[in-house]
């Protein structure tokens, strides 16, 4: 069996039994969990030190996946990130099906599909969506590769993902865009 492959099955392990990984994504080292696990995504919260009014990016397969968690998914929103060359997290309005805790105060929540091989493989065998948070205490620097992600988070979560940890590339976190009340697109970061 490959190491990727590998890390697929003990990630899903772990997703499934309510932990948390350590993983790659198409932008930067993430902390992930099941997005529907309200218990999974408290322990994100605290091995971050983040405050729970901060939501988090969740990545899905495709629009499919979308429509699931968002009751009113805007055409134009779907068509811009489908089609996005970089990765591109969309600010959609009406989260559904979602632990409170992880949809913002507005009621949106920050979607992205990712382009990364490992993210949509597991995405797919989880058949649920994935939160993306960096993997960094919040308010420390994001780590732009593994060799950068602190000992607190490696030891802070239920499994490392082996797959590109010698990816010394320099990574950024994804563009953010959202509608404003024109319906216009507009890019935040």
């Amino acid at each position: 069996m490959s190491s990727f492959q590998n890390d697929i099955i003990n990630s899903l392990r772990a997703l499934n039994d309510g932990g948390i990984i350590l993983y790659p994504t198409d932008t930067i080292w993430g902390i992930g969990c099941d997005a529907t696990n309200a218990d999974a995504v408290k322990k994100i919260f605290t091995l971050k030190n983040r405050e729970e009014k901060k939501s988090m990016i969740i990545l899905v397969e495709d629009d499919n996946m979308i429509r699931q968690y968002v009751s009113d998914s805007s055409q134009k929103m779907l068509s811009y990130i489908s089609s996005a060359q970089k990765p591109t997290t969309a600010i959609l309005k009406r989260a559904v099906h979602l632990p409170a805790q992880l949809v913002n105060e507005d009621g949106s929540i920050a979607i992205r599909i990712p382009k990364d091989e490992f993210c949509l493989q597991l995405i797919k065998q989880l058949q649920k969506p994935l939160v993306s948070t960096s993997a960094n205490i919040s308010g420390e620097k994001f780590p732009q590769n593994f060799d950068e992600v602190s000992a607190e988070i490696k030891n802070g979560v239920d499994y490392i993902v082996q797959h590109r940890q010698n990816d010394y590339s320099k990574n950024a976190p994804s563009s953010i865009i959202k509608l404003d009340d024109n319906n216009e697109i507009v890019v935040i970061r």
